[in-house]
């Protein structure tokens, strides 16, 4: 039988030592068509199996932009060897590495040659075959070249390889939250044009954009001139954002993120002892501290009360600005306006609905600007990495942890892009695990909810509570992950591997450019989404308004009151033998009449359609504290989580008829009767688990390729959220605590 196999390597790297080992005098030696490149090609015999075997130019790197680079892709695109055997110097694992993650993104059939183990051991490296096999998904063989030690164990791995014919699946390597994005689009541009597609693989050809690779740029400017431009104009984009946010460009960041996996791989146990520590670079000396089992949670912790701290605390102020600012446009459209359905819009719907939404966008900016900080500094990958341990416990994956971080596990994500961070997993299982479960996590909608009551119940201890909330998500997205693995999604957990970016000082100009997009994301949001659904909530809770026999009734009520004060006021005026009218200032008058006005207003809010509805719902949300406008609020929240802020603003604002009360709504909720700290407890349960919005639903069906997990997660999580705060605030009512 028949095998063609390439052996591959760095230079130096004792690839071409293995090539004579295996050949001997079975070999030729010529150029490639029309390059000056040497063409290394001999045979071997093994078990049967005629091995064609070519010795590819020592190379560093697949990127064009050497001639042998050029020379050894090309041969592997074109002439699609059935093996290929990476040969690596073991004494310089990190660096030998580097090309190895590249076949796998090409979704080369692999084998590790794990060369000059002697070598590597008297420098005090020992390093775990098996383990590195594991992680990398391919066959790991240790050899010495120069004896010929270890080359039937190495054949007999790429004949497996061959015999199988099984194709290699692409890694798929996670490059940062921009680059990622950008690669996104481009691929389902490449795949919808089918663009190089007959050649090469849709990442593969997006990732050669973005690094620049002018062979590649010069077959698709070939190939499809308009599709090749609207691409590098995508680069181009993307390496602006990358050049004023860290002063990087695509090439480099990539090349970093994948040294980052790599770096990775080797601290699971791949180097089981290194004598040489003095060689340790800045982020080693820093990980040894930070990730550290014992002191690395410690640290984790304090950096998120730190970060919660400093988000409330610095916040205050301005949070209390746009409050005060709002109330007062309130005032000015109260007083100018002429009562009617206009001025009723204008005030509730708008003012107070967007308004309430838009209060918290100070937060949310030092929010985002707190988590920009970690992320660019390269933090974040340390808890990806920290956390995996514990994440194997509930049957998922260290990757998983970044699209928990992705959909807000510090808080103020998004589950969109943490549910298409898990196409990173291999597993099937564990992706599907994740993406039903990263909606738990403390999204930039829900942070408005949690904030407003955690300032009206919980004012003394807002960074404590953040935490607990936090770790609330967390353990309950765990939980959870572990019910699905052992019940409706079984399967053994794949090994974990994640690219560990090395430490950068973030720039005041990144960071101010990653907290303002993220920021303006909210309030376009709040501009577009939020007031639409404002609007429409408003007019669920206006129409069909009092019938017109109620409206009279009320109507009777208040000349009642206004002719018994009349009475009152010219009895006492005879006394005093003075002149007075109805125009006397009378407190009494103004608070029957306010009492009058307020019934009205509950009234109507009660008679309209979400009333009506937030009432129906009265006898069952009742066990979780819940009462009918917070019913019409948390309907609103399975559109869009901010809505829950808006529409609350919204119902006590109709309820609200008082021109010169301008209290916040965490005011007004702190003073109206039926809310106490135990009631937001349960509410806080409820928003951090209930259904997904509707778009993050829509990604759910589009990644998982099924309809019927979108509606397991919505009716699953509201299920399982109404049940928490029930239990919470039922258990809570029997021993009494947080009730007043």
């Amino acid at each position: 039988m028949e095998a063609k196999i390439a052996l591959a390597g760095n230079p130096n790297s004792g690839k071409t030592t293995l090539f004579n080992e295996l050949t001997g005098a079975r070999q030729h030696v010529g150029n490639y068509p029309g390059v000056t490149v040497e063409k290394k090609e001999g045979s071997y015999v093994h078990d049967g199996y005629n091995i064609h075997i070519v010795d590819l130019p020592g190379t560093y790197s697949l990127t064009a932009y050497s001639l042998e680079e050029v020379v050894a892709r090309d041969f592997l695109v074109n002439e699609k060897p059935e093996a290929v055997i990476d040969i690596i110097d073991s004494s310089n694992l990190e660096r030998n590495l580097y090309l190895a993650i590249q076949f796998l993104e090409m979704g080369i059939p692999l084998c590790i040659a794990l060369n000059m183990t002697d070598v590597a051991e008297k420098r005090g490296i020992k390093i775990n075959g098996e383990k590195l096999s594991t992680l990398l998904g391919v066959p790991v063989v240790p050899t010495i070249a120069r004896t010929g030690e270890g080359k039937n164990d190495l054949i007999n791995a790429a004949v497996k390889i061959v015999q199988k014919k099984r194709k290699q699946s692409n890694l798929e390597i996670s490059y940062g939250d921009d680059l990622d994005r950008t690669l996104f689009e481009m691929e389902e541009e490449i795949r919808a044009n089918e663009f190089l597609t007959d050649t090469y693989q849709t990442r593969w050809i997006a990732l050669k954009y973005l690094e620049n690779d002018k062979q590649i740029l010069l077959k698709g400017q070939e190939s499809n001139p308009s599709l090749s431009a609207k691409l590098e104009k995508m680069v181009k984009k993307v390496s602006q954002h990358l050049e004023r946010t860290l002063n990087t460009y695509p090439e480099a960041m990539i090349a970093d993120q994948r040294y980052g996996y790599i770096k990775s791989i080797i601290k699971q146990g791949v180097i089981q002892q290194q004598h040489d520590q003095n060689r340790l670079y800045t982020s080693d000396k820093i990980d040894q501290i930070v990730t550290n089992r014992f002191l690395g949670p410690i640290i984790m912790l304090a950096i998120l009360m730190g970060l919660y701290h400093f988000t409330f605390t610095y916040s205050e102020i301005p949070v209390g600005w746009l409050e005060n600012f709002f109330g007062w446009l309130g005032d000015v459209a109260s007083t100018h306006l002429a009562d009617g359905l206009l001025k009723s819009l204008l005030i509730s719907g708008i003012i107070d609905g967007v308004g309430g939404v838009l209060g918290f966008v100070p937060l949310i900016m030092f929010m985002f600007f707190g988590i920009a900080m970690l992320e660019d500094s390269g933090y974040l990958a340390r808890v990806a990495f920290m956390l995996d341990r514990i994440f194997r416990l509930f049957g998922l994956h260290g990757s998983s942890v970044m699209a928990f971080i992705v959909s807000g596990g510090i808080a103020g994500g998004c589950a969109v892009p943490g549910v298409m961070a898990t196409r990173t997993l291999k597993s099937p299982r564990e992706r599907l695990a994740t993406l039903l479960t990263v909606p738990f996590m403390n999204c930039g909608a829900k942070l408005p909810v949690f904030a407003l009551l955690i300032a009206a119940f919980f004012s003394k201890n807002e960074a404590i509570m953040m935490l607990i909330i936090t770790l609330i998500a967390w353990l309950g997205a765990l939980l959870v992950a572990k019910l699905l693995r052992i019940t409706v999604i079984k399967g053994k957990s794949a090994p974990f591997v994640m690219e560990l970016p090395p430490y950068r000082f973030p720039t005041f100009k990144g960071l101010a450019i990653h907290t303002w997009e993220r920021t303006w994301q909210y309030i376009k949001k709040a501009g577009t989404v939020i007031l639409g659904i404002s609007i429409i909530l408003w007019a669920m809770m206006t129409f069909p308004g009092l019938p017109d026999s109620k409206v009279q009734e009320f109507e009777y009520q208040r000349e009642a009151a206004k002719a018994a004060a009349g009475i009152t006021i010219v009895r006492e005026s005879e006394e005093v033998g003075e002149e007075t009218g109805l125009s006397k200032e009378v407190p009494d008058l103004k608070n029957r009449l306010k009492v009058i006005d307020l019934k009205e207003a509950e009234e109507g809010l009660r008679n309209s359609i979400a009333g009506r509805l937030g009432i129906a719902l009265e006898g069952i949300s009742k066990w979780a504290g819940f009462d009918w406008r917070t019913n019409i609020a948390l309907v609103g929240g399975f559109a869009a989580k901010e809505v829950v802020i808006s529409a609350l603003g919204t119902a006590y604002s109709l309820g609200e008829v008082d021109p010169e009360e301008s209290d916040s709504l965490s005011e007004i909720l702190a003073k109206t009767p039926g809310w106490s700290p135990l009631a937001a407890l349960s509410l806080i349960i409820f928003t951090i688990f209930y259904a997904p919005c509707f778009v993050t639903v829509v990604m759910i069906v589009r990644e998982s390729g099924s309809w019927k997990w979108g509606a397991f997660s919505m009716a699953f999580n509201t299920t399982l959220a109404f049940v928490l705060a029930a239990l919470v605030f039922q258990i809570g009512s029997a021993i009494g605590i947080l009730g007043g």
